[in-house]
């Protein structure tokens, strides 16, 4: 009996989770775990609410508290879930260049031209050159964890992370899609002079040639550059905004037809990128631009679940932009959201996740 067997038979789900384990209060080590979360505290570009560098570890201390026995997917615990130690100098760093980031932004908003202040230009082309290592250490960290079989999740941290994740993908698949789960498009190009802005991590994932369709849902916000980026790509971006999804629902389509449409519009490959803020933002008051309106919860799983059961393979998956409160509950909802991300990822790779439970014939 191997090692890991052992921990199974002897560990108890129906108890709280260990508080000196790794996430969810699992007993495994990385090696022994099939799912390896990747944290990513950084938030450089933020140009309104703060805290997503803090959401990992809000997610991570509100994971012990979530029950094991997921209805959906109730073997999910045994397949090993392990949460990495992100290197520190990326949150150290994030903390200074979000202050040097700051007067920058201000000057902007006061219709200033960077370039005419020496001072301000150098540091924002040092927080540029500061990002663009950041995306090329995190496509060596998910590599190196991909490279040992494991099914990576990148947890942010503001949705400029991913993008490292996005060319480490890239490497391996010649071609695949993104399911784009947010209440913006994201499509900015190089917003407030940032070259990897939050607000420009789709613009920039464009960019990669294996990325053959981006697939947004829930988007309420955009702006006539994002909406020219989106006609200018001819098809390659297909947007589903929220009030076009709500005058579906409300005319009488189904939210399963409307799910079937979008996994049928999705490649046969998709990565899974869900920034916090496509729900409604009383699941994430704290988020750092929430916009009224949003998918509900049940809403978003839904379409996951229904993509993990279907003939597309989910390749890889990040969520973003959790931003912790003083009642933990973003951190709560993110946990959760979390646990089931893992449920579909593996469900998608033909992983042992269990019978559904049913308690209604």
């Amino acid at each position: 009996m191997s090692i890991k067997q052992q921990k199974i038979d002897s560990f108890d789900p129906s108890q709280p989770g260990l508080a000196d384990a790794s996430i969810y209060g699992l007993p495994f080590t990385a090696e022994e775990s099939e799912i390896i979360i990747l944290p990513v505290p950084w938030e450089v570009t933020v140009s309104y609410g703060a805290g997503a560098s803090e959401g990992p570890n809000a997610i991570l201390e509100a994971s012990y508290q979530v029950d094991l026995l997921h209805q959906k997917y109730p073997e999910l615990w045994k397949l090993g879930i392990f949460y990495d130690d992100a290197p520190e100098h990326w949150a150290e760093q994030s903390e200074i260049l979000k202050g040097l980031a700051q007067p920058i932004i201000e000057a902007l908003e006061n219709g200033e031209e960077i370039d005419t202040f020496p001072l301000l230009q150098s540091d924002l082309d040092k927080i540029n050159r500061a990002c663009d290592v950041l995306k090329k250490e995190v496509s060596n960290r998910v590599s190196y964890w991909m490279d040992l079989g494991k099914k990576v999740i990148l947890l942010g941290g503001d949705h400029s992370t991913p993008l490292g994740y996005y060319e480490s993908l890239a490497k391996v698949h010649d071609s695949f899609g993104i399911l784009h789960f947010d209440a913006h498009m994201d499509l900015r190009q190089a917003y407030e002079g940032f070259t990897y802005s939050h607000a420009s991590i789709m613009y920039n994932t464009l960019k990669l040639d294996a990325v053959s369709k981006i697939v947004q849902v829930g988007i309420r916000d955009f702006c006539d550059q994002e909406l020219k980026v989106v006609q200018n790509e001819k098809g390659r971006v297909l947007v589903h905004t929220d009030a076009d999804l709500k005058a579906s629902l409300f005319e009488g389509k189904s939210w399963m037809q409307i799910c079937d449409e979008i996994i049928y519009s999705l490649p046969k490959k998709v990565a899974i990128s869900f920034d916090i803020d496509a729900l409604l933002p009383w699941y994430c008051p704290n988020t750092g631009t929430p916009v009224p309106g949003g998918l509900s919860y049940e809403q978003a799983t839904y379409l996951l679940d229904k993509l993990a059961a279907s003939d597309k393979e989910i390749i890889g998956m990040d969520l973003v932009e959790v931003a912790p409160g003083d009642d933990d509950w973003d951190g709560n909802v993110g946990a959760r959201l979390l646990f089931h991300m893992c449920g579909v990822f593996a469900k998608s790779q033909k992983m042992n996740v269990g019978e559904r439970i049913e308690f209604v014939k």
